[in-house]
């Protein structure tokens, strides 16, 4: 379930991308200016962001490039009423990966992030695959050696993070974040026994662990590829 930042003041367009999204098994967070784009971005993990050319308080464009001279390399779709050349070439020049004018179909949309989505370490078309286990994220069928594993849906959303950042570490707290937005009775103790359990079905055991934990510091899926 890839974690995307809609940064867009027009809340009627905002609205409409979110429940595209969301339909579309996206976790969305919203926001309506870029100082607040700029702010979630530099504080927390998005799988994309989503940029309106004009904000409020300052241009798309311009949250992009700051972002970006700080190192972020979060994934950028522009949106924009612009149609020219020269400002399309604009929008690339300032660090965004890919732009759509607006009106735009939510199918090319959609299409736009799944392409976007396919550049992280790990991705091979349909599949997220490390060592032996793989994850269609169109089925969400898991299978490790072969063998077809049968997991819950917040299970599934666990690995598919794990697996699109490989040997990166999220911690239960930034998990519980992520995946349990929505669920107020959640708790940190929730991530640490679904990850018990998730490490029990992938029969992933301490002696060349798949998924790896570093007390404070998180947990991390190896892939010795990489």
């Amino acid at each position: 379930m890839p974690k995307v930042l809609v940064v867009e003041d027009d809340l009627v367009f905002s609205y409409l991308i979110q429940y595209h999204l969301e339909l579309n098994h996206y976790v969305v967070e919203a926001v309506k200016t870029g100082a607040e784009g700029l702010s979630r971005l530099e504080q927390r993990i998005f799988d994309l962001a989503i940029l309106d050319w004009m904000l409020p308080d300052m241009l798309g464009l311009d949250v992009c490039k700051r972002f970006r001279a700080q190192g972020g390399t979060t994934p950028i779709l522009i949106l924009t009423a612009k149609n020219t050349s020269e400002e399309k070439a604009a929008g690339l020049d300032s660090g965004a990966d890919d732009y759509i004018v607006k009106p735009f179909d939510p199918t090319e949309l959609l299409a736009r992030l799944r392409a976007l989505l396919r550049r992280p370490s790990g991705w091979t078309g349909k599949l997220l695959r490390v060592r032996d286990v793989e994850l269609d994220t169109t089925t969400y069928r898991v299978t490790r050696a072969g063998k077809e594993i049968d997991l819950a849906l917040k299970e599934i959303a666990i690995l598919e993070l794990l697996m699109r950042h490989p040997n990166q570490r999220f911690t239960a707290e930034t998990m519980l974040q992520r995946l349990w937005r929505s669920d107020v009775s959640a708790s940190v103790e929730t991530v640490r026994t679904h990850m018990k359990t998730l490490r029990k079905k992938l029969n992933d055991s301490d002696e060349n662990a798949l998924i790896k934990t570093t007390r404070h510091l998180g947990y991390r899926i190896v892939d010795e590829s990489c």
